[in-house]
């Protein structure tokens, strides 16, 4: 598959203005696309703020309960600078220490519905 990369991943969520209001003021996504594609099915696409794969929230997959999708990785290049930005957008940061491993640092933080993301500082290693 030459050329492929990952586009778009579907994270499932209950309420998507809820969602909404969190990926773009917490997490400072860009909203992308807000618009119904199909009776009672709305399409609402968001991008991080550095660019790299589109987020959609759903509620449309009944197999994709709110809060399954764990461990997605935001890379950022300053952890610290990161947890700042979080802090001054509100983000529920109070039970969350930084982790380290040789890859990086990291935290693990969860969005309304209990979708978690790992916050990471990546670190350059030898394979």
């Amino acid at each position: 598959m030459d050329g492929a990369f990952v586009s778009v991943v579907s994270i499932p969520v209950a309420d998507q203005d809820r969602a909404k209001a969190f990926y773009t003021g917490v997490f400072g996504f860009e909203l992308v696309m807000d618009r119904e594609f199909r009776e009672g099915m709305r399409w609402v696409m968001l991008r991080p703020p550095g660019g790299g794969a589109a987020i959609t929230l759903v509620t449309w997959f009944p197999k994709m309960r709110p809060g399954s999708v764990q461990g997605s990785v935001l890379s950022v290049p300053d952890l610290d600078a990161a947890l700042s930005e979080l802090r001054r957008r509100g983000a529920p940061l109070a039970d969350v220490s930084v982790e380290e491993a040789p890859w990086g640092r990291w935290i693990t933080l969860e969005d309304p519905d209990g979708n978690s993301w790992v916050i990471q500082e990546d670190r350059p290693f030898a394979a």
